[in-house]
């Protein structure tokens, strides 16, 4: 039902379990991607916002997405600091994941963590691909950003 857009309480009303019962379910299938490649050319990290409750309870998601392929291989969770983007530059590494090429913007923490890598493609129109897949997410999700999807054609 999640995938439909349904909430946890919409989930909570169409099967009369309570609210508590459905998060647990859906923390028990937590999804955990692994990469389908070792090594790839080029690699985007970006960090992408939502919340839980309420928009003061910010949570940032920070991942490395594969433009190609459309594959997000590997992600952490956490505040906009450099520790999150220390843990994935760590996931990176126990997921054993190679590239000759990474692509960021030019936040700080991003300068910091991966500015000794030899190939690090600074600024936004290197990460075309991964801001059009954070838009894509955005309209997926329908509750990041937006309490509902708010993009006229």
């Amino acid at each position: 039902m999640t995938v439909r857009g349904c909430g946890i309480r919409d989930i909570a009303a169409i099967t009369g379990y309570s609210k508590d019962k459905v998060q647990a379910a859906l923390k028990r299938h937590e999804f955990e991607p692994f990469p389908k490649q070792k090594h790839y050319p080029t690699l985007e990290i970006d960090e992408f916002w939502t919340f839980v409750g309420n928009k003061s309870n910010k949570v940032w998601l920070v991942y490395a997405y594969h433009r190609e392929s459309g594959e997000i291989v590997a992600y952490v969770w956490g505040k906009r600091d450099l520790a999150t983007a220390r843990a994935l530059k760590r996931r990176l590494k126990e997921l054993r994941v190679t590239y000759d090429r990474m692509a960021t913007d030019d936040w700080a923490a991003f300068l910091n963590v991966f500015s000794n890598e030899e190939w690090h493609l600074v600024g936004k129109q290197h990460t075309v691909g991964i801001e059009g897949n954070n838009c894509r997410l955005r309209h997926k999700v329908r509750r990041a950003f937006r309490k509902t999807c708010c993009f006229s054609n």
